[in-house]
């Protein structure tokens, strides 16, 4: 098949590839609906994929990975820049000529009568001034199809680069799936990944976290913008004002239900609406006018499926419904459609689990088996989504309003909080953390760290990354700059029960951040930031659930309990040694500071008065 570029940066790249690896033959994707129709027959006629109900999910296609490949693998993703120190505490590293000679030792002829794709694709709107273009190479149709879901894919791609250099080289190669030699290798300073031995989503669709962050991430420090593991949403008012938020969240802490958020119904009827820009991940820039604006530099969703439902995320599930491909979840051989644990109370009957195993579903599941892998997903163009914004395509991206940080902390952070200053909010995302909830995880209630929840991602020294983080607040004019906020809808009573409802009810709280954002409310100063008046949290609706007694409860600050995260976050902190930057010792020092001068009033904790 005839090339689709004449660059020549890309054509001696392939060409070196494709002596690497050896394949029968090269095909070109551009992106058609035509070539994308052919691979999809080619993929079922083979066994790799099954189409499933076309009535009930048309275009939608099945398939399994081998159960050693059924996520990422941490220990096995490296990153390869020259020096170690660059890598820093948090990542694994590997010497490039060494992690080099390792990786074509294993491509080595691993292309042999299997065809060779060339994925020209765009991370971000086709031409946008914030998009970047990448190239993925790789021998699995799995990875075309989803890499046509996840990104902007085709010959526009490479019409828009050029014969420019600046794009990401990808090569993926299946191999045998080996475990034992599975690697995600990512080269910051060559603009390359490599991945092979896998065929699981998150390894191998270079696109996704390898790209988008990982390499995007180093990028962004050297070229003055931000990748980040964010999602966007956009919050319009009765009035059709839209302001537009930027949040971080580790896993299990509702990030997709946020970004997807459905109002309550009183907040509904006097016409406010969310809408998603995006779900996972945000590339950020300073604009014209001096304000941050981002894109979403995907185009589809890569979502959980176990706990998808139409009650916990009824907007998630709707996406999945038309053109989404499904992985290692379960199969209802009935009708042809598929099940997940959390979909509905239905397992059904004539099932085959997400191994292939033939099983009654229900007498599976009363044995306490998985029907569906735990990690099991869907990927779900983004088009699909009901409150998909109309911004989704803008090349110069939304302006935002606010940056949110959060995890789940039972006992420590108050509903929400507002930081200091840019600086101080740098500190608050770098020391975010969530406790451990369950048993299989490990000991209950261990605080982990996820800095701006980007401990995995981080494609260079995570203190590197905060002075970055601090080197852009630098440049922005503090009337324009993003208020920097933390929430936590985890927050448990003495009874081990959660105060506040959560899911559609968030946007109370978010309602609150833009005010603050806008300069209509005001708040009290606290040792860890400002924290707001109870009143100032609309709790209409809540009745018989939130009470303004309780709502204080949910906004303390305990001072023993921050003391002790005081000396957490010292001990985190060490990790990065001289490179720490000094602004967040001093937040550090600060609140220790202002914890000594802590008064405490009826069960309250308070600044003191000056």
């Amino acid at each position: 098949m005839a090339a689709l570029t004449t660059n020549k940066s890309i054509l001696s790249w392939i060409d070196e590839k494709a002596a690497l690896v050896k394949p029968d033959e090269i095909v070109w994707i551009d992106g058609s609906e035509e070539q994308l129709e052919k691979l999809r027959e080619e993929a079922c006629k083979s066994g790799e994929m099954r189409k499933l109900n076309e009535d009930l999910l048309p275009g939608c296609l099945y398939h399994r990975t081998a159960p050693n490949d059924v996520a990422r693998v941490e220990d096995r993703t490296l990153i390869c820049s020259k020096k170690e120190e660059d890598a820093g505490p948090t990542n694994h590293w590997m010497e490039p000529g060494k992690a080099y000679e390792m990786l074509y030792a294993i491509a080595k002829d691993s292309y042999k009568g299997r065809t060779m794709y060339v994925i020209p694709y765009s991370m971000g709107p086709v031409g946008s001034p914030l998009a970047k273009a990448g190239i993925e190479l790789t021998d699995s149709i799995y990875v075309v199809l989803n890499m046509s879901i996840m990104t902007r894919v085709g010959k526009k791609v490479l019409d828009v680069l050029g014969d420019s250099n600046d794009w990401v080289r990808g090569l993926h190669c299946k191999c045998n799936v080996d475990p034992e030699k599975r690697w995600i290798c990512q080269f910051p300073e060559d603009n390359t990944i490599i991945s092979v031995n896998s065929a699981y989503g998150g390894n191998v669709l270079l696109g996704k976290k390898c790209f988008a962050l990982r390499i995007a991430s180093y990028q962004g420090k050297n070229e003055g913008w931000q990748a980040e593991h964010m999602l966007i949403l956009g919050i319009e008012n009765p009035k059709g004002e839209v302001k537009y938020i930027c949040a971080a969240f580790p896993s299990a802490c509702g990030k997709t239900n946020l970004a997807m958020l459905i109002p309550p119904e009183g907040y509904r009827k006097k016409g406010y609406k969310v809408w998603t820009v995006g779900d996972d991940i945000s590339w950020i820039k300073k604009g014209a006018d001096g304000r941050l604006y981002a894109i979403n530099p995907e185009n589809g969703f890569f979502g959980v499926a176990p706990g998808t439902n139409d009650k916990s995320n009824p907007n998630a599930l709707a996406s999945t419904k038309k053109g989404a491909i499904f992985t290692n979840v379960a199969l209802n051989l009935d009708d042809n459609t598929v099940w997940w644990e959390g979909l509905d109370k239905n397992p059904p009957v004539n099932a085959e689990e997400w191994t292939g195993k033939k099983v009654n579903g229900v007498e599976w599941k009363a044995e306490g088996k998985n029907l569906a892998h735990p990690n099991s997903r869907f990927t779900a163009p983004a088009r699909n989504c009901p409150c998909l914004s109309k911004e989704f395509d803008n090349p110069n991206g939304v302006p935002i309003s606010a940056f949110v940080f959060g995890g789940r902390r039972a006992k420590l952070a108050p509903l929400v909080y507002q930081s200091r200053d840019w600086n101080h909010g740098v500190f608050v995302g770098a020391t975010m953390a969530s406790e451990t909830t369950a048993a299989a995880a490990g000991a209950v209630g261990v605080v982990r760290r996820d800095p701006m929840a980007m401990l995995p991602f981080c494609g260079y020294n995570m203190a590197d990354y905060w002075q970055h983080w601090i080197d852009i607040g630098a440049t922005l004019d503090p009337d324009k700059a993003p208020k920097i906020f933390n929430v936590n809808w985890f927050r448990k009573d003495d009874e081990g029960n959660f105060m506040w409802p959560g899911f559609g009810d968030n946007l109370r709280v978010l309602e609150w951040i833009i005010k603050r954002c806008e300069g209509k409310v005001d708040a009290q100063e606290t040792a860890i930031g400002y924290i707001p008046y109870a009143k100032d949290i609309n709790i209409e609706g809540l009745e018989g659930e939130v009470s303004l007694e309780s709502l204080e409860k949910i906004l303390d600050v305990d001072k023993n309990l921050w003391e002790e995260e005081a000396n957490g976050i010292e001990e985190f902190f060490k990790k990065f040694g001289d490179k720490l930057p000094k602004e967040l010792k001093e937040s550090l020092e600060l609140l220790r500071q202002t914890l000594n001068k802590l008064k405490f009033f009826n069960h309250r904790t308070v600044i003191a008065v000056r």
